[in-house]
């Protein structure tokens, strides 16, 4: 295919590099492209959208992959479009998600997405009225186009005063400020999202982090970006699933039902807030310089992949390569208000596997390659592991830094010497190792202050050591048993916490992992004795360990178990601000002779059916995506909470009424409804050779499960398998003891199958 590639910075060098290397290239032209793109560069107005089409007609283009957003802005894809050509960029109509940021919030807004509170101002005094109502700090934006200068962060009400001033005067925004957006300022990481949208569908290129105001230490005015890395520790493939479902399908939906689908690389600038990530901004293109550190992390065919998403056909995923980049930009000084032209650069060294040297601001000025612009050169070092890649980019800077040129010097949380001014150091002089990552002692002790008297609570004479010790110890002398067996569960309330901190509700959460614990081992026919558990955060809030560890200690209360001891662990860049990983271990005991499940499990042997009371700890990853799409508020027919509180019901616990059926004897097997649902989990009690029927219509589908399968469009089988559909616990017993087990359990209790002698689990 032969493809031409409009742009000219350092984003453009970085998509020319990964267009070269695919083997579905014919030839590549670029305009106006730079000197790190010379031998591709041909003579061509990027403003003239009709000498534009000509000359990719002329040329028998392909595809034309459009970097910068001005032309996209200006309309340079409609006429591509208009003349038959196969574009990667989107049109004029879409393009303003970046081109207009009051456009963006409406869209957002009328997609139910997660977004600050915000207000739009043409004039000064109603801008001024509504600073005194809102009384928050917040952010000034210029409305269209600026280059990646039109946000102001201003620390007063006079400072935020004056930028909105000189904004709606036009001053040095231009038109782009004639219009002024006002935005909650938000606190938190950022995050980069990339976006591949074919106008229906999206997929993830990846993301990345970058580093927007010019000086180290996050000071000074911001800029279109002074540095980035790629991928970002603690978020994960499923984190990047859950941005898509609730950033992007929700606006890619909107937009194609006002006839204006988006097609081409949608970023998504997003805040990890204690909240949950919320909406910064979206741009109609890759980032710069995030594009240089997540596109030489592509893997597949850059050729075949843009024109699939530009002809409709996204890929459901696209292969990167396993490591990290990290890019740091060299700028030329005085940058970014005035920078400096005509600076001598030095020597660039060539490409290789762990290193490359991307052009922007660069010119040729008879044989030497000078600066002609604010940022010049973005150099991204490719490692293994972060640091690596960091280590890899400063060689390099370091070499091209002084004499005209400068860069950020803790890019990626690179400390140097000169990143330590205003810090409070330790007796060496080196800064705090834990304040500088992020983590908050105070936060830390207050946690195990306001925990601690939860955990004791649950202690007795069987504890004889626990909170504050390295290892808790437990007395089981007092058992009593003939043969006892310890048994063990490990688990995580996985992504359910991710919920949780997106509706702001952590009530249940530790009973989760509790009642988790519990059931499994029950399921060996075990009674729980003592809890262990980790909870984990990007960055530690004391109200939400109370509350988690709190509704643990009244699970372990309930279950007849104690909270043995734990450990609370704040880990910034693993785990993202506003994001909690609750673990658990559980461990039982059971005399040998009550162990299950037991050998005498026979074909005809009748399953029966404990109901759930919503999804338990499983099924989050999906369900979220209906949260996203119809909001944590949505009432649900028949149901007495809304969806987002509906899903945060805790996992019950399956002990008290199953604690007579199994003192009884007469129960075989159990089966906990997990991950894997009906088909995974049935036959883990069973003998080998043996298998299950399941009558799916022998209890009724509480109105939860029901409005996610209609959403989402699941099928029977399908449904079964991810969620447990009303039914958490199943009893395998011999038919002649149905009435009496049933008659033991003080609940409602289904008939829903039988044991069988073909494998596996059939569903009818």
């Amino acid at each position: 295919m032969n493809v031409l590639l409009i742009g000219g910075g350092g984003r453009e060098h970085a998509l020319a590099e990964v267009l070269l290397a695919s083997p579905t290239l014919g030839r590549l032209q670029v305009a106006p492209g730079n000197p790190g793109m010379a031998d591709h560069r041909i003579d061509l107005d990027v403003a003239d959208h009709g000498a534009v089409v000509a000359r990719a007609l002329r040329d028998g283009v392909d595809l034309v992959v459009v970097g910068p957003e001005a032309p996209l802005v200006d309309g340079l894809a409609d006429a591509l479009r208009d003349a038959g050509l196969a574009v990667l960029g989107p049109s004029a109509a879409a393009a303003r998600l970046e081109g207009s940021k009051a456009f963006t919030r409406r869209i957002a807004s009328e997609a139910g997405v997660p977004q600050p509170a915000s207000a739009t101002f043409v004039d000064t005094q109603s801008a001024s009225a509504w600073l005194d109502e809102f009384a928050r700090p917040v952010v000034v934006k210029a409305d269209g186009l600026a280059a990646g200068k039109g946000v102001i962060i201003p620390e007063t009400r006079a400072e935020t005063d004056a930028a909105i001033a000189e904004m709606l005067d036009g001053g040095s925004m231009g038109d782009a400020g004639r219009t002024v957006v006002l935005e909650e300022r938000m606190t938190g990481p950022e995050l980069s999202l990339f976006a591949l949208c074919d106008g229906t569908r999206a997929v993830s290129l990846g993301v990345a982090r970058d580093h927007k105001r010019v000086g180290d230490g996050d000071t000074g005015p911001n800029t279109g970006g002074m540095g980035a890395f790629s991928p970002v520790p603690g978020v994960t493939e499923v984190d990047e699933q859950h941005y898509l479902a609730t950033f992007v399908d929700p606006v890619l939906k909107v937009m194609a039902e006002r006839g204006t689908p988006y097609v081409g690389v949608l970023y998504v600038g997003l805040m990890l807030t204690d909240e949950g990530p919320k909406l910064v901004e979206f741009n109609c293109r890759l980032g710069d310089p995030e594009a240089q550190v997540v596109l030489p992390l592509l893997a597949d065919d850059a050729v075949a992949l843009f024109a699939a998403v530009a002809a409709g056909r996204a890929p459901t995923s696209v292969g990167r390569r396993p490591g990290h980049a990290a890019t740091v930009v060299a700028c030329a000084e005085g940058y970014p208000a005035a920078p400096r032209k005509g600076v001598p650069i030095p020597t660039v060294p060539e490409a290789t596997d762990e290193l490359r040297v991307f052009h922007a601001g660069t010119a040729v000025h008879g044989d030497r390659l000078v600066s002609a612009g604010g940022r010049v050169l973005a150099v991204t070092g490719l490692a293994e592991d972060l640091d690596g890649a960091l280590e890899r980019a400063y060689a390099v800077i370091d070499e091209l830094t002084g004499d005209g040129l400068f860069a950020r010097s803790d890019i990626g949380g690179r400390m140097t010497t000169e990143t330590t001014t205003g810090n409070e150091t330790d007796g060496a002089g080196e800064p705090d190792a834990y304040a500088r990552a992020g983590v908050s002692f105070e936060a830390g002790e207050s946690a195990v202050e306001r925990i601690a008297a939860r955990v004791g609570a649950t202690h007795d004479d069987r504890v004889v050591a626990g909170v504050g010790s390295f290892g808790g110890v437990y007395d089981v002398s007092s058992l009593g048993l003939d043969q006892p067996l310890l048994v063990s569960s490990t688990d995580t309330c996985g992504t359910k916490t991710v919920l949780a901190a997106q509706v702001g509700h952590w009530d249940g959460i530790g009973a989760d992992i509790v009642n988790h614990g519990v059931n499994d081992v029950l399921v060996q026919g075990a009674r729980p004795l003592f809890m262990l558990d980790t909870i984990s955060a990007g960055s530690l809030s004391v109200d939400v360990v109370d509350a988690v560890v709190g509704s643990m200690a009244t699970a372990c209360v309930e279950n007849g178990c104690v909270l043995l001891g734990g450990e609370t662990a704040e880990v910034p860049g693993l785990i993202h601000t506003g994001q909690v990983d609750v673990a658990g271990t559980m461990v039982g005991v059971v005399d040998r002779s009550a162990l299950l499940p037991r050998a005498d499990i026979r074909a005809g042997d009748v399953l029966l059916g404990l109901e759930s009371n919503g999804l338990h700890t499983n099924g989050y990853s999906l369900a979220r995506t209906v949260v996203a799409e119809l909001g944590a508020d949505h009432a649900i027919d028949g149901d007495d909470l809304p969806l987002g509180l509906a899903l945060l019901r805790p996992h019950r616990s399956y002990l008290a009424p199953l604690a007579a059926a199994l003192d009884g004897g007469k129960v075989k097997a159990l089966a906990h409804l997990t991950g894997g649902g009906f088909p995974d989990n049935i036959p883990r009690c069973l003998p080998d050779g043996l298998g299950a029927e399941v009558d799916t219509t022998a209890w009724p589908t509480p109105p939860l499960f029901q409005l996610l399968v209609d959403h989402i469009g699941l099928g029977r089988d399908e449904a079964h398998r991810v969620f447990n559909m009303g039914i958490g616990m199943v009893v395998v017993v011999a038919p002649g003891d149905v009435d009496a087990v049933t008659a033991a359990i003080d609940e409602p209790v289904h008939v829903i199958g039988s044991v069988t002698s073909e494998v596996g689990v059939t569903l009818r």
